[in-house]
């Protein structure tokens, strides 16, 4: 069990999205905006691919550096609302939709120079661009005579003239065409940050899991602790009482023997490990101990029996599950009555199930305990669900005239050394 104890003063953990799972996003973008575009000037015979395939490279890469900047700066709005996240990102991606427009017009700024002498030269025309910028084709201008006799009319090149194909292009059609791309980059860019805030939509989610599930941890942990801080009082009043007796009947080597069986019970059971699973042999070996405590009470009436194979001994088990029955046999056998009575507890192996048991002989329920004593079944049942889930085996009731408690637990879920 993972027990979640921050430190004083320590601040909470910030969820975020991997830098890698960032990039990732932000190459994929650019990539199938490379992809397209060049599939559409091949589709459109644009020319010149090679030219303008490494160009878009070029602005692919740039932009990625600058949805970086981007990313650095919604960064800053994590932990805002999903409406002010929204709102950071449709206002900080229009300048940068602006400088990748630029970069864009710098990049391709002569392609359209190249496209024209291309054009030019494939079709054998004699293309140019006047001190205003227009751009002028020279044509033929050519003279017919008039037929003379019956002969056909004769055609002459007396010159050339300068037409006017595509006029300069006017501050407003710069802008136009800067605007159109910076527009398309905006939408673009604000597509990532939608992809962006999913991803840390679903970062955030796993975290908030990963912290409940801590803190329930924690919770479950300090039930534990406080269960085994608050081992029965009146077993340790009645043990005092009865170091007491043999101190003052001089039986001091019987109370020697006590007060070391007692020193051992409470270091195993107040031990930070049992806040995990222990070995089935160490839960064994707590109740042999709590019941060699109990056994100076009632020297004549404690009877222990332990049966625990050898090929069980490393099942693991949560600490001190057995605990609270072992109590109860003492609490509502031993104590109710004055003849000898057995407490025994077992394990075995049952169609792939640890079984354990812990059973007496003694007069069973008596009326009117039955509040007290649900009180520890339903601890350990409780326990035992949330350690292995709801499909853990848990009976108790009388039994051949005492009272019997079995649990069932799947063997392939606590095995040692299989890290099930």
């Amino acid at each position: 069990m993972a027990i979640f104890t921050p430190e004083p003063g320590a601040a909470p953990v910030r969820a975020s999205v991997p830098f890698r799972t960032v990039l990732l996003s932000m190459v994929a973008l650019w990539a199938t905006y490379f992809l397209l575009v060049s599939i559409r000037g091949l589709v459109m015979d644009f020319g010149l691919q090679y030219e303008l395939a490494w160009r878009r490279g070029l602005v692919s890469v740039i932009g990625v550096g600058l949805t970086i900047v981007l990313w650095l700066l919604l960064r800053l709005f994590d932990r805002k609302t999903l409406a002010v996240k929204i709102g950071a990102a449709t206002v900080l991606a229009m300048p940068v939709a602006m400088v990748i427009g630029q970069i864009n017009q710098w990049v391709f700024e002569d392609i359209q120079q190249r496209q024209e002498q291309a054009y030019a030269q494939k079709y054998n025309l004699n293309l140019r661009r006047d001190e205003a910028g227009n751009l002028l084709v020279d044509v033929p201008v050519r003279r017919i005579s008039p037929a003379q006799d019956n002969s056909q009319p004769t055609e002459e090149v007396v010159g050339q003239e300068s037409v006017i194909i595509a006029p300069a292009d006017a501050q407003a059609d710069f802008w136009r065409r800067f605007l159109e791309v910076a527009l398309g980059r905006y939408f673009l860019l604000l597509a990532w940050a939608t992809t962006y805030f999913a991803l840390l939509a679903g970062v955030q989610a796993r975290e908030a899991e990963r912290r409940e599930e801590q803190f329930r941890s924690a919770a479950k942990a300090a039930e534990l602790r406080s269960l085994r801080y608050q081992v029965n009082p009146h077993f340790l009043f009645n043990t005092l009482n009865s170091l007491s007796a043999l101190v003052m009947t001089g039986k001091a080597d019987r109370a020697e023997a006590m007060i070391q069986t007692m020193s051992r019970f409470y270091r195993h059971s107040l031990a930070d490990e049992l806040t995990n699973d222990v070995a089935l042999r160490d839960e064994f070996d707590l109740q042999r101990l709590y019941l060699d405590i109990e056994a100076v009470r009632f020297p004549d009436r404690l009877r222990c029996v332990f049966d625990l194979p050898p090929a069980l001994a490393d099942a693991r088990v949560p600490g001190m599950i057995l605990q609270p029955l072992v109590e109860n046999s003492v609490k509502y056998a031993v104590s109710a009555v004055t003849r000898p009575v057995t407490i025994t507890v077992s394990a075995r192996e049952e169609l792939g199930e640890l079984v354990i048991t812990v059973s007496d002989d003694g007069p069973g329920l008596p009326k009117g305990s039955e509040h007290g004593l649900g009180i520890g079944l339903a601890n350990v049942r409780d326990r035992l669900q949330a350690r292995f889930g709801p499909s853990v085996g848990f009976a108790s009731g009388a039994a051949n005239g005492g009272y019997r408690t079995e649990i069932r637990i799947p063997l392939t879920c606590i095995e040692a050394g299989h890290g099930k």
